[in-house]
């Protein structure tokens, strides 16, 4: 089985590097501009930033879990990572899900980085209601991982309309 030529795969892991990126530039403005648990609201009562320190996954889910969470997190996101990876270099993809795979994997990417470089993830991003419920602080990996995910459920009701 002959590889596509690289430059019809090199684009999408070039997409996923700069998912990585912006993400690890905006940890590291937030790690240097914010204390620990500040809260600076941007639109009052609704939106703000914050810094947060995430040792489990989405949520917090199993933050308290003593450390090995880190290392089946990471796994998973390797895993989840290379498959899409693979899948885009064999040309298997449709070109939004191109864009969903190299969103997810710079997204999954961009928290391993901090859960090996910190032992933590770095999130930054609060949305609440007039300081009386928060919704869990994210950051753009966590960001782009839901935005790729939205599109791969559209791009699967594309191709089950096509069929």
């Amino acid at each position: 089985m002959q590889v596509p030529q690289a430059r019809s795969w090199s684009k999408w892991m070039g997409l996923a590097l700069l998912v990585i990126v912006l993400d690890q530039l905006s940890k590291i403005y937030f790690n240097n501009q914010y204390q620990f648990g500040e809260v600076r609201d941007v639109i009052p009562d609704y939106f703000g930033f914050t810094l947060i320190y995430n040792p489990g996954a989405a949520f917090s889910f199993l933050r308290d879990a003593g450390g090995w969470q880190k290392y089946l997190f990471t796994l998973l996101a390797l895993a989840v990572s290379g498959y899409l990876g693979w899948n885009i270099v064999k040309g298997r993809f449709s070109c939004l899900m191109n864009v969903a795979a190299s969103f997810i994997i710079g997204g999954a990417i961009g928290n391993v980085i901090d859960r090996l470089a910190y032992g933590h993830v770095v999130d930054f991003i609060l949305v609440h209601y007039q300081h009386s419920w928060y919704y869990p602080a994210f950051n753009l990996a966590d960001s782009f991982i839901c935005i790729g995910a939205v599109l791969m459920v559209l791009d699967s009701m594309k191709q089950a309309k096509s069929h």
